[in-house]
């Protein structure tokens, strides 16, 4: 638990004012330093060891690592409140945002979970003969090296790499694992004089390797090719890049540690059901490919999963969720910087969600430029793709009357743009926006330049999942009688039923996979409850009557919340028994299409409109029982054996 907070104005370059830290965090702020990591540096070491102590500054973290190996204590935790907050032109106080950023800091945290990656070294090169043997010459001090040059390339001769020749037809699998597929083989023989001889060439060849360099310059071997870890990829044209690919290469050996990005619950996709296709947003998004389909579920490959994202925040059932941190840490911090900078009397926050290319620019746009304006607190997100519509609309319900997200150069923008629509369908276009500038004084610009608003409700900071938040924070916003129309493809809204069309068959209630669709075991009814529809689209193309559509909206009103009948029709009652049972339209519909029929009499006919107990009686005791078989051979007795004997 940290009890104080050391503060340092950085040369009396930004103003901190402690006692109003102090009151705002409930923390205790000694008076602020001016040169705490030099001349000051004393006062570190003593609230290190009196522990329970965070620092505000982050620039000069080494110095405080080596103090707190050097003291044998452990490392305090290190908040910025300088380049996001005090270095600014913003000439209004930055107190409540301080006090935001240190509520944030001191957040509990939880490692990531990781699995250990094995790399023994083996690699394979492949690429231009020239290019290829000068890198293996290079890595073979390091590596186990293996070149595949083009068949009839010349042999080189001796050399310390294995030597192949052949056709690299297809790669698949990651760092430590790769399986290739290579065509036309031939390897050198190992014995005789001049020239090695080639075996005959044989395709399909499969071989395994912990590292891949491509160095052919062609199309890569994989999708998004630089989050596939263990495949290097250089332009042989180009020497620099070689040479990053070669040092690259020759570090990748022994065990590594991979972080676990994403969280799956299988049960909850709604994938597939019954071979009827429904929900493929993330594999629609997965930039390496690293989810596939398993029948009524989809499987992530953890070692090929580069962690972006932008399947979680796709993902409508909660299947899928990004786990490194959890998705639920995000929302805690959206919740905990809003609170903290309402609570120190701040106005208007406006909420920057960047990477760490946009940390970066922070940083530079506060060193050399006009910093950020007071009212705007930023927020490094480690998966910016991640950062999904309904983290968008939660940090509105919390408070936040803007919220801006700076891409980062490997940003799937589609992905991106697809959760911002979805979001500003919901909260209006002019809260959320995108500052697409690699510029750091082009984004300060825009964030001084956006216009600032107060809130018109109330902040709320719902719990629960993606959807349930969405939901609550959309409520607050908006009032709880609204309907939204939402972009095609959205993860809420409406089945509609024709109800001419529609035959109560049933069968897309027994395949939606959130259970949106019910019936009634009583009667003849068809139940549609919208706050739990994926918008999937399985009943749609399950239905053998093409009676189902989707309308893609959000409905904020009690009654998404229920389940209400969206088609109904008259039971049949039975002509025996009058029990009711089946649909009267169906039974009526079915007698009249086969009145006349030579192979349905009255009686038959009157078979149908039975109930399933008076059907069976019925036919039990007909002249043309189809249960009924041959007669029984009577049984013989002892008596018919004798009275055939002659001597009996």
């Amino acid at each position: 638990m940290i009890k104080s907070l050391i503060t340092c104005d950085c040369g009396g370059s930004q103003t901190v004012d402690s006692d109003a830290l102090a009151q705002a965090t409930g923390l205790s702020v000694p008076r602020t330093c001016t040169a705490l990591c030099t001349s000051q540096l004393q006062i570190a070491a003593d609230a290190l060891q009196a522990g329970d102590t965070a620092i505000c500054c982050t620039q000069q973290s080494a110095i405080f690592d080596a103090l707190a190996d050097e003291l044998e204590v452990a490392s305090a935790p290190l908040i910025d409140i300088r380049d996001r907050g005090g270095w600014t032109e913003d000439t209004t106080s930055t107190g409540p945002k301080m006090a935001a950023l240190v509520a944030e800091g001191l957040l509990p945290t939880h490692p990531d979970k990781t699995i250990d990656v094995v790399s023994d070294g083996l690699c394979l090169i492949v690429g231009p003969a020239a290019t290829a043997l000068a890198a293996a010459e290079a890595l073979t001090p390091y590596l186990s090296v293996t070149v595949l040059l083009a068949p009839g390339e010349e042999h080189p001769g001796t050399t310390e790499a294995d030597i192949i020749f052949g056709t690299l037809r297809r790669a698949t699998g990651s760092f430590g694992q790769f399986s290739v597929s290579i065509d036309a083989l031939q390897q050198p023989a190992p014995e005789g004089r001049g020239t090695p001889t080639l075996s005959p060439a044989r395709n399909g060849a499969q071989s395994e390797c912990d590292i891949l360099l491509d160095l052919t310059g062609g199309t890569p071997l994989f999708p998004a090719p630089e989050k596939r870890d263990g495949y290097l990829r250089a332009d042989p044209s180009h020497p620099g890049s070689v040479s990053a690919a070669i040092l690259a290469a020759s570090h990748m050996v022994g065990t590594f540690e991979k972080t676990l990005h994403i969280k799956s619950e299988p049960l909850l996709c709604a994938h597939s059901r019954a071979e009827q296709t429904g929900c493929t947003r993330c594999l629609d998004l997965c930039p390496t490919s690293a989810i596939q389909s398993a029948g009524e579920h989809v499987v992530i490959d953890p070692l090929v999963c580069a962690g972006c994202g932008a399947c979680s925040a796709a993902c409508p059932s909660g299947a899928i969720s990004f786990d490194a941190p959890a998705a639920s840490h995000t929302f805690v911090r959206i919740n905990t910087l809003a609170k903290a900078y309402s609570d120190a009397g701040g106005a208007t926050p406006h909420l920057l969600v960047t990477g760490s290319k946009g940390s970066e620019m922070i940083r530079m746009a506060a060193r050399f430029g006009r910093g950020l304006p007071s009212h705007v607190i930023p927020m490094e997100i480690t998966a910016l793709n991640g950062f999904g519509h309904a983290e968008m609309v939660a940090a509105h319900g919390a408070g936040f009357t803007r919220v801006s997200i700076v891409p980062e150069p490997n940003s799937d923008r589609d992905a991106l743009d697809t959760q911002m629509e979805l979001a500003r369908a919901i909260v209006g276009a002019e809260t959320i926006t995108l500052i697409d500038t690699p510029d750091p004084d082009a984004m300060s610009d825009a964030l001084y330049d956006a216009p600032r608003s107060d809130a018109a409700h109330s902040p709320v900071r719902p719990m629960g999942t993606r959807r349930q938040i969405t939901r609550q924070a959309a409520r607050a916003t908006l009032g709880s009688d609204t309907i939204l129309p939402l972009p095609e493809g959205a993860p809420y809204g409406a089945v509609l039923v024709d109800t001419d069309a529609c035959t109560l068959c049933l069968s897309c209630v027994s395949l939606c996979p959130s259970g949106a669709l019910g019936d009634n075991p009583d009667l003849p009814q068809l139940r549609f409850q919208e706050d739990a529809c994926l918008q999937c689209g399985i009943c749609a193309s399950a239905c053998p009557e093409t009676a189902i559509t989707l309308e893609p909206r959000l409905d904020l009103t009690d009654a998404a919340l229920e389940q209400r009948v969206i088609h109904e029709e008259e039971p049949f009652a039975c002509v025996e028994c009058n029990s009711l049972f089946g649909v009267k339209s169906t039974i009526d519909k079915i007698t009249e299409r086969l009145a006349g029929h030579s192979m349905f009499d009255e009686d038959k006919l009157r078979l149908i409109q039975m109930c399933d107990d008076c059907r069976v009686r019925a036919q039990m005791h007909s002249q043309n029982n189809p249960f009924t078989s041959a007669p029984r051979p009577k049984p013989r007795t002892t008596e018919d054996y004798l009275s055939k004997r002659r001597d009996h």
